[in-house]
């Protein structure tokens, strides 16, 4: 580089608003649904949620409603449920089987992460699962 040539120079601009300590979050556009309740007897029903989640609020990330999300996919490949793109029941024990499975996989991978009633909602629903899982396939 010659000593009469402009340095190259390289400018970083910070665009990420900050929250000042003073101002306080805003509240969501409605206060969060809370998880969905398992009942506990023999053979507890799984139904979908009522009504879809308020986009302006984001989806529900929980460890709860991931688990119900995969208990709802796993009854519609029972059979039990109809599915909600066709309307139709279809049996898939295979990915009913994969999502059981991923269902224990999570147990083992979130022990000690759980609140209580994650955790029991969790042990509900595989045992639930597993129990029409059997019951099909006595019946096939």
């Amino acid at each position: 580089m010659a000593p009469n040539e402009p340095e190259d120079t390289f400018k970083v601009t910070d665009r990420r608003r900050r929250q000042d300590a003073d101002e306080l979050p805003r509240p969501a556009a409605s206060a969060p649904e809370p998880p969905p309740r398992v009942q506990s007897s023999a053979a507890p029903s799984i139904a979908p949620p009522s009504a879809p989640a308020d986009p302006a609020s984001g989806p529900d990330r929980s460890l709860a409603g991931l688990f119900m999300m995969l208990a709802s996919s796993t009854v519609v490949a029972l059979g039990d449920a109809p599915d909600p793109v066709t309307g139709q029941r279809q049996m898939d024990l295979a990915q009913a089987a994969d999502a059981i499975d991923l269902l224990v996989l999570l147990r083992e991978k979130t022990e000690g992460n759980r609140s209580g009633e994650e955790s029991q909602i969790l042990e509900e629903l595989i045992y639930d699962l597993q129990l029409r899982y059997v019951r099909v396939t006595k019946r096939s």
